[in-house]
């Protein structure tokens, strides 16, 4: 008789400990409320037109087909790409447009790097430095498509003016360039663009590495004797390895993937065109021209482009972690 005032004790704490735990799974579950446009949304506008441009890389559907049957054929538009002589050439177009774009943006970013991290210069308005880097990351490419444009005209660009009065000063002759209807101009044009608004982004992402790295092992290091290079070398550039490998990943997506520049400054009339065109314009030719609308096709080449990027980098990562061990 004398325990029941003690079961009774722990039955109603028992009973209290449910009840309270199942109130707070009813309150968790309004979080899956919260979570599920976001979850809808991207079921509907990411992972569902990754699996349907899939399953369209298999077949033969074109836009004038729309209507009718999708006929299943396999792996041949993959073996098409495979001996696309056009396609292998704009894909070359695209690796040297991106080439150069990468030494240099990548270039320039490390050396702002070192500039704004050495201990010994300690170089100040760095935020004011970040916003001016920056800000042609955050103008609309049919801007900057518009700008140089007119820039590099070949009659009336501001670029030949330039340079037509530099040599009247020293008395020398001067041709007008037409940096987009020759073939390397044209090239290194988009090139140097594509580097001027994207080496801001390289350069902060590159600075928040080197302001993770603690300043007493730079500062130990400077006292000790040691010099900006081997301060650099031996210090900065090992922390700064896996900020490093996430640059040299994301530029390599991004410049695989150049589209905007291209296809705005170039026009398909123009003679460099097709020593312009990369792997995506050739990919939008097939997916929405007016003549060549081959869905399947178009699909085809973009797992393709796909595979090429992830095989390039897994080797980058692979490359990195083998300098790390």
């Amino acid at each position: 008789m004398k325990n029941k005032p003690a079961e009774k004790r722990d039955m109603e704490e028992s009973k209290t400990i449910k009840r309270k735990s199942s109130k707070l799974t009813a309150y968790n579950n309004w979080g899956y409320v919260f979570v599920a446009p976001f979850v809808i949304a991207f079921l509907i506008f990411s992972v569902y037109p990754v699996i349907r441009t899939l399953y369209l890389s298999f077949t033969d559907l074109k836009i004038m087909k729309l209507n009718g049957t999708i006929n299943f054929i396999g792996l041949k538009n993959y073996i098409r790409v495979v001996q696309d002589k056009f396609f292998w050439s704009a894909l070359l177009n695209t690796i040297i447009i991106w080439g150069v774009n990468i030494v240099t943006q990548l270039g320039l970013a490390f050396l702002l790097m070192m500039v704004f991290s050495d201990v010994k210069y300690r170089m100040r308005g760095l935020s004011v430095y970040r916003l001016i880097y920056y800000l042609p990351n955050l103008i609309a490419a049919t801007s900057i498509a518009l700008l140089f444009s007119n820039l590099l005209d070949a009659h009336y660009g501001t670029v030949n003016v330039i340079l037509k009065q530099l040599s009247n000063t020293f008395g020398t002759k001067f041709t007008p360039i037409d940096f987009l209807g020759t073939k390397w101009p044209a090239r290194l044009s988009i090139s140097f663009i594509q580097t001027w608004m994207w080496f801001g982004n390289s350069f902060l992402m590159l600075m928040a590495g080197v302001q993770g790295v603690s300043r007493d092992y730079l500062e130990a290091a400077s006292i000790d004797g040691a010099g900006r290079w081997t301060i650099f070398g031996k210090i900065t550039l090992p922390l700064i390895k896996p900020i490093m490998m996430y640059v040299a990943i994301t530029s390599l997506i991004g410049g695989l993937q150049l589209f905007d520049m291209p296809y705005l400054m170039i026009p398909v009339t123009s003679q460099t065109y097709k020593h312009s065109q990369t792997a995506m314009m050739y990919l939008y030719r097939f997916a929405f021209g007016a003549k060549t609308t081959q869905v399947g096709y178009a699909s085809a080449i973009a797992y393709t482009l796909f595979l090429i990027i992830l095989i390039v980098s897994v080797i980058q990562y692979r490359l990195f972690n083998r300098k790390e061990d």
